[in-house]
C-alpha cells in the first residue's frame, strides 16, 4: 500500500546569506540530521490553460534521490517519488492587532509512488502535462526541544533558503534561535521567488535547475 498523509501546512522560508555561517549555527544548537542531503527533482502539473494555478491549487511530483557531494546527480541513484497535492492558502491566520499574515498555511495531501513516471502518465490522459521544472539539495533537521518543527536547509539554483514547517511558536522559537526575526520570513514559492529573480535581471522565464557542468 502507498505511503499517504494528509495535513495543514504551516510553513515560512529564510533566505541564508552565508551557507557555512548557517551550518555553524545548527551545530551550535545541536541540530539532528533527520534526512541526509538529498537531490530533489521536482515537476508542477497544470492544465493548459493553467487552471490549477488560477485557482492557487497545485499537483506536484518529486523524485528525491541521495545527493553525491557536490552538485552532480547521479540519475541511476535509488530514491522515492512523492505525488503532492496543495490547496489554495488558507484564510489570513496569525493576525495581531492589525499585523499581516506571517505564515504561509495550506492544505496538503501527499502519497508515495512506486512508479513517478506512471503516475506522470495518468497525469497526462487527465490533460495535466507538466508545467514547471525545479531542483534543490535539501537536508532535514530537528532542534532539540522542537522535535515537531522540520528544520530544512534547501540550495536552489536561485540561492541557500532554510524553510521552517510546524506550529507558529515552534517556528517563531527556531527562527530566533537561527537569527532571524519575523520581517525575514518569506511566503512565496520557489516558483514565485524564481520569477522576481528573472524579471530584475530580465532573463526570460524557464525551469528553475542547475547548469550542467560538462565533462
Amino acid at each position: 500500500m502507498p505511503e499517504k498523509n494528509s495535513r495543514s501546512e504551516v510553513e515560512v522560508k529564510l533566505r541564508v546569506a552565508d551557507l557555512p555561517a548557517i551550518r555553524r549555527r545548527l551545530k551550535q544548537l545541536h541540530a539532528r540530521q533527520v534526512y541526509p542531503r538529498q537531490h530533489e527533482s521536482n515537476t508542477l502539473y497544470d492544465s493548459p490553460n493553467k487552471a490549477l494555478a488560477r485557482r492557487g491549487q497545485l499537483i506536484r511530483i518529486r523524485s528525491e534521490r541521495p545527493a553525491p557531494l557536490g552538485r552532480q546527480v547521479k540519475t541511476r541513484s535509488l530514491g522515492r517519488s512523492v505525488l503532492t497535492y496543495k490547496g489554495p492558502s488558507d484564510a489570513p491566520r496569525g493576525r495581531q492587532r492589525g499585523l499581516s499574515r506571517r505564515y504561509k498555511v495550506r492544505r496538503e495531501y501527499e502519497v508515495t509512488l512506486s512508479d513517478g513516471q506512471q503516475m506522470s502518465r495518468i497525469l497526462a490522459e487527465l490533460h495535466l502535462l507538466p508545467a514547471f521544472r525545479y531542483e534543490k539539495f535539501r537536508t532535514t533537521y530537528a532542534l532539540p526541544g522542537l522535535s515537531i518543527l522540520k528544520v530544512e536547509l534547501d540550495e536552489t539554483p536561485i540561492g541557500v533558503f532554510l524553510e521552517l514547517e510546524g506550529a507558529p511558536p515552534a517556528i517563531d522559537r527556531a527562527a530566533w534561535l537561527l537569527g532571524y526575526t519575523q520581517s525575514d520570513y518569506i511566503l512565496q514559492s520557489y516558483g514565485s521567488l524564481y520569477l522576481a529573480v528573472c524579471r530584475r535581471q530580465g532573463i526570460k522565464p524557464a525551469d528553475m535547475l542547475f547548469t550542467l557542468k560538462k565533462n
